[in-house]
């Protein structure tokens, strides 16, 4: 099986640049609705809840602009990853008390299999989004080949 990399696991029709979205609900709401409208989800609503769950258990905005809200659910029918890039700033609960304009949603089953992806692809991200240049590269992207091209800074 061909190793996973991040951008083997972007699809373009789940990346959402300049994004309107005024809060977190509804940049939450926008990228769960690209994911289901892309075949990765069988129960938005659902996926959305267990998301909130787990945002309840501490921040996802891991600092520079940059919020990577996940959870498991049984809503979930494959795995996958919404990003969204938005042109403005809005609130998130983040370690940096920044607020967030790069959202990367990983959508992920509630099985074994879905948990052991679900911490491969965070590792994956994490490394990148370690990378000064990602996330220059990142709040600056136009389209869904930039967000791509960002992640091979």
């Amino acid at each position: 099986m061909a190793e996973t990399t991040v951008t083997s696991v972007i699809d373009s029709k789940t990346v959402l640049t300049h994004m309107n979205a005024t809060n977190k609900d509804e940049a939450l709401q926008e990228l769960a609705t690209a994911l289901s409208n892309a075949g990765y989800l069988s129960d938005t609503e659902s996926y959305i809840h267990d998301v909130y769950q787990r945002e309840a258990e501490g921040s996802t905005g891991i600092g520079n602009y940059i919020a990577i809200p996940h959870g498991k659910s049984d809503g979930v029918s494959r795995i996958g990853v919404a990003i969204g890039i938005l042109d403005h700033e809005i609130d998130w609960e983040t370690i940096d008390d920044h607020g967030v304009k790069v959202i990367i949603l990983f959508a992920v089953g509630s099985d074994t299999e879905g948990a052991k992806e679900h911490l491969k692809l965070l590792s994956l991200f994490a490394r990148k989004l370690g990378r000064d240049s990602v996330i220059e590269a990142l709040l600056k992207a136009d389209d869904a080949e930039d967000v791509k091209a960002a992640f091979n800074n």
